[in-house]
């Protein structure tokens, strides 16, 4: 199935915020950690809803219901993947299989793949990807940050069964490299792909 033309691709981008890992090399649940005034995880939903990405959701699993309760007054939907130390592939299958329990498949054109542990992607960069995607044939849209390619990735709704079908890990990086001659990339510093995996990046992103 062909990527939509840019004429007719005006329709909701959903976004797909993964955020149940178990922070096992942090050694707490990183998404409860405070950064510049609010939670890692708060913060990183307001950044994807500031960008443009409706319908929001938003991928539990790790203290689920401790983490839902920073979803508190925002206008995304908590999906809770069971399975999630299986790892992130699991969480992106239960973030894509949310769709139609809300009624958004038949009309969402594409989704916007996230890490909320990576701080320092903003409202800006989401927004500059919507557009890119909506002005281009593309069927996806990848982030560069020198060199090295990482989430935000934003698929076409024609890539949701590969991604579904995934077998490895990787946030759907088997699927970008599948289609990557077709991609449109936008290109971001190497700083913007800083994130929270270790208690010695917490302290760095903390004096940032």
């Amino acid at each position: 199935m062909p990527a939509e033309t840019p004429e007719t691709r005006s329709g909701p981008i959903a976004g797909i915020l993964l955020a149940a890992g178990t922070s096992s090399r942090m050694g707490s649940n990183k998404m409860l950690f405070e950064l510049h005034g609010e939670s890692v995880l708060r913060g990183a939903v307001r950044r994807a809803l500031a960008g443009g990405l409706s319908p929001l959701f938003v991928v539990l699993g790790h203290q689920a219901e401790r983490s839902r309760q920073e979803l508190a007054g925002l206008p995304c939907q908590a999906v809770v993947n069971p399975d999630y130390e299986q790892g992130i592939t699991s969480s992106l299958r239960a973030g894509l299989g949310a769709l139609p329990e809300v009624g958004a498949l038949p009309e969402v054109i594409a989704a916007m793949v996230m890490l909320a542990d990576m701080p320092f992607v903003t409202a800006e960069m989401i927004t500059a990807m919507i557009e890119r995607y909506r002005h281009s044939r593309a069927p996806l849209v990848v982030s560069d940050y020198e060199g090295v390619h990482a989430p935000p990735i934003l698929y076409d709704r024609a890539l949701f069964g590969e991604l579904m079908a995934m077998t490895e890990t990787g946030c759907g990086k088997q699927v970008v490299k599948r289609h990557r001659h077709e991609a449109e990339v936008l290109a971001w510093p190497a700083s913007a792909l800083a994130d929270l995996d270790v208690p010695e990046d917490y302290a760095r992103l903390q004096a940032v």
